[in-house]
């Protein structure tokens, strides 16, 4: 599967209003090349750079089949007009948290995974 955003480049910098510095938006994400099988994807944004360990910015599930795309600013609710479900992130909010590196820190990576489940 591939997954990507207009909004930046693969490995490229993460736009300031998609941070805690900027707006905290979502950023529109797209993917394909799912397996025919796929009955749900599940989406899951982390910063394996944090210095506590893996560090999850935004958990969305239950998302449909059919679905392609997350728009700009997803709203931080937990239940999407579409059925899916957005979980708590490790800011102990639900829906979508920006990166927010700590001062200091040198920088850091932020790993977007879109997963293909057969299973609901």
């Amino acid at each position: 599967m591939t997954v990507s955003s207009p909004a930046f480049a693969d490995g490229g910098r993460i736009p300031a209003k998609y941070t805690c510095s900027g707006e905290n938006m979502s950023p529109p994400l797209t993917w394909g090349g799912q397996p025919a099988a796929t009955k749900v994807f599940a989406l899951v944004v982390d910063d394996p750079d944090a210095p506590g360990g893996v560090f999850t910015h935004w958990i969305v599930f239950n998302l449909p089949p059919d679905s392609r795309q997350l728009p700009e600013a997803v709203p931080t609710q937990e239940q999407l007009s579409s059925g899916a479900l957005q979980g708590e992130n490790d800011f102990g909010s639900t829906g979508y948290g920006g990166p927010c590196p700590p001062p200091g820190e040198g920088v850091h990576h932020y790993e977007f995974t879109v997963y293909a489940l057969d299973k609901t």
